[in-house]
This record gives C-alpha cells, sequence and structure tokens, in this order.
C-alpha cells in the first residue's frame, strides 16, 4: 500500500496527500527557477524534514528521561548549488527554552545527529548546525 500519493496538478504544482491521515501538502516550484513560490518547494521540504527530524528524535530521547522539550524550535536555511542543481548546504539552528546540564545536552545533540533524515542526506552535503541553549 502506498503511504503518500502525489499529483502534479499543472503549472509547476504538486499535491502530496497522505494516505493514513488524510493530510497534504502542496509544493510550488521556486521564483528562481520558473515557479510562483506560493508554498514549499521540494527542495523546502527536505530541509524542513531535517529539522523536524531532529525536534522529533530529541523529544523522544527527552521523553525517555523526563525533560520537556516544548516550545524548541528550528530555522533552517537552505543553500542551493549549480552544476547540478541541488541543495549544496543546509543551516540548522535550534533554540531551546530550556536550560539542561552537560550530560542532558550530549544526550540531546547525539539524538538530533542520529535522526534519519541526517543518516539519509549525503555526508559531502555542507550541513551547520548549532544548537542554542539560554543563558543561565
Amino acid at each position: 500500500m502506498h503511504q503518500i500519493v502525489i499529483e502534479y496538478e499543472g503549472a509547476l504544482r504538486t499535491r502530496a496527500t497522505h494516505l493514513q491521515s488524510g493530510n497534504e501538502i502542496i509544493t510550488d516550484a521556486p521564483v528562481d527557477n520558473h515557479g510562483k513560490g506560493e508554498a514549499f518547494s521540494p527542495t523546502d521540504l527536505v530541509v524542513a524534514s531535517l529539522g523536524s527530524c531532529m525536534l522529533t528524535i530529541m523529544g523522544i530521547a527527552g521523553e525517555r528521561r523526563g525533560l520537556d522539550l516544548s516550545g524548541t524550535r528550528t530555522e533552517v536555511e537552505k543553500v542551493m548549488g549549480t552544476n547540478p542543481r541541488r541543495i549544496s548546504g543546509i543551516h540548522l539552528n535550534i533554540y531551546f527554552k530550556t536550560n539542561f546540564s552537560d550530560t542532558e545536552k550530549k544526550i540531546l545533540e547525539k539524538a538530533a545527529y542520529s535522526c534519519p533524515v541526517h543518516q539519509s542526506l549525503h555526508p559531502d552535503m555542507n550541513k551547520i548546525i548549532t544548537f542554542h541553549y539560554p543563558k543561565i
């Protein structure tokens, strides 16, 4: 069974439907690649997936230890390369609302790097990941 069905709607737009939930995601080609840029581009979804995956895996690690990661956010910037046109870099900043002990920080950061999306990206892709904790 297919988990996601994607339909091309024309005008460089697709609609992806998650069959289990019925949720949909629209993509548009970016303005710099003949599109309208009215929605996430497919490459935007790649970098958004990385940020979401890291937060999710850290959330799992945190829940196992009674750590509350509520309010933690990720800001992601994608760097596009040419020849071939591809994602050449990702700058990802993770901002925590809560400060943690040095041991807890190591656990959370190790969890983030172990996320399946991070493990799936090519090792040559430049990934700059920075963890920001509140000042004490």
